[in-house]
């Protein structure tokens, strides 16, 4: 098994390349998009973030939900609409809860051996992706939140995270720029932001210099696994030993070619860029990089020019459409809070998260000894992938290590 698709150039499709590559394998890597990184890899909240490792599956999500239904500006928003998709997903989201304190603390590992990987990567490949380890401060401006912060903590501890309570004037310390009323925070010094984008695309070109191939602009029409190996079609067919499917949303189609079942939603979450374009909003912009609970949302300072606010979960199937309703506040938010930031030049985008109903990545084989998944990574994708990507290119190694000892015990004479 020397030779691999890898089913997706976002960020786990190109960590996955690389993790792959560094083994000795072949890897060609497709994606339907003229370059790495046009989807949910393009401009996230730019957060490499542990701390935020909590997954949603608890009540109490629930019940925000239900109170979010008709307020447009909402961090959350569901379609009405039915769909089997969408109800089987929701149903086992609602089953995942008893899982909720297990896979957070697993999040947390994950995310935390992520981080390595990562730094190799970066380094390995010399790009500039306006990385910064400037730590993620969490502020509350009501006690249900830091209360509820509270309860969460000892769950990312057992993860191996370390963070520190913070009181209103630590916040303010922290962040002098942050306007509003605190009760308090939670401050992450080993969590870091950068830019996405340019992280995948950099290192995306730094793979075709060592060998990798690219099909971009190569829609994927047929993808199907054999006996001799696994066949992809993209205007033409080519023959593969075996398949790593990355693709995103798109993931969930591909793998039915393959029989399985990997409940992807489309999430969609939406950002924008603010560009500071005058010494006053540079001013008043945050270095730190900042997470509002409360609201869902989150910030990156990315170089000196720009800020990076994202948020909001929209639930509208594979629906790309950026709504302005949604977008706007965003935009309040920063407003708000750093008064002294000019927002005239806010550039707005929407990508669609590959969320599993449990919230955890689907990593490892597929039913088929030649199909393997890196895919479902919802909001934590970048945060997440060197971890993934490791270990499905382990579990690809492992499984050729397992074949050739099949195959020399088959040639020992009897």
């Amino acid at each position: 098994m020397r030779h691999i698709a890898v089913l997706g150039a976002g960020i786990t499709g190109i960590t996955t390349a690389y993790s792959l590559k560094k083994r000795g394998y072949d890897v060609t890597v497709y994606d339907r998009n003229r370059y790495a990184a046009m989807e949910t890899s393009f401009a996230n909240g730019g957060q490499l973030s542990a701390s935020n490792a909590e997954v949603w599956n608890q009540p109490s999500t629930v019940l925000k939900g239900i109170r979010w239904l008709l307020k447009p500006d909402a961090p959350l928003s569901v379609n009405p609409k039915p769909s089997w998709h969408k109800l089987s997903w929701m149903a086992e989201f609602l089953a995942a809860i008893p899982q909720y304190r297990q896979n957070t603390t697993e999040t947390a590992r994950m995310a935390i051996a992520a981080r390595a990987g990562l730094a190799e990567m970066a380094a390995a490949a010399g790009m500039d992706f306006a990385f910064s380890r400037a730590g993620i401060l969490h502020f509350y401006e009501r006690q249900h939140d830091l209360d509820h912060a509270r309860r969460v903590n000892p769950l990312l501890a057992a993860g191996g995270l370390t963070r520190t309570e913070l009181t209103p004037d630590e916040v303010r310390a922290k962040a002098p720029e942050l306007q509003g009323q605190m009760v308090g925070g939670y401050w992450t010094e080993s969590d870091s932001t950068g830019d996405i984008h340019r992280f995948t695309t950099g290192l995306a070109d730094w793979l075709k210099t060592q060998g990798v191939t690219f099909r971009y602009g190569a829609e994927i029409t047929s993808a199907r696994a054999g006996a001799d190996g696994v066949r992809v079609t993209a205007g033409d067919e080519a023959r593969y030993d075996g398949v790593v499917v990355a693709a995103g949303v798109g993931s969930r189609a591909l793998a039915r070619g393959f029989g399985d079942r990997v409940n992807i939603y489309p999430v969609k979450g939406y950002s924008i860029t603010v560009e500071l374009n005058d010494e006053t909003s540079r001013a008043a912009a945050p270095h730190v990089s900042l997470l509002d609970d409360k609201a869902k949302i989150v910030s990156s300072r990315l170089g000196e020019g720009r800020l990076r606010v994202a948020g909001t979960a929209e639930f509208n199937g594979e629906n790309r459409d950026i709504r302005m309703d949604r977008v706007k506040p965003l935009i309040a938010w920063v407003e708000r809070h750093f008064p002294g930031v000019n927002t005239e030049t806010c550039v707005p985008w929407a990508g669609l998260r590959p969320m599993m109903p449990n919230m955890m990545p689907r990593v490892g084989a597929g039913r088929h000894p030649r199909v393997f998944y890196n895919t479902g990574h919802g909001h934590l994708g970048w945060t997440l992938s060197a971890a993934t990507a490791e270990a499905v290119a382990g579990t690809i190694a492992a499984t050729e290590r397992a074949e050739r000892s099949v195959s020399s015990v088959g040639m020992v004479p009897a």
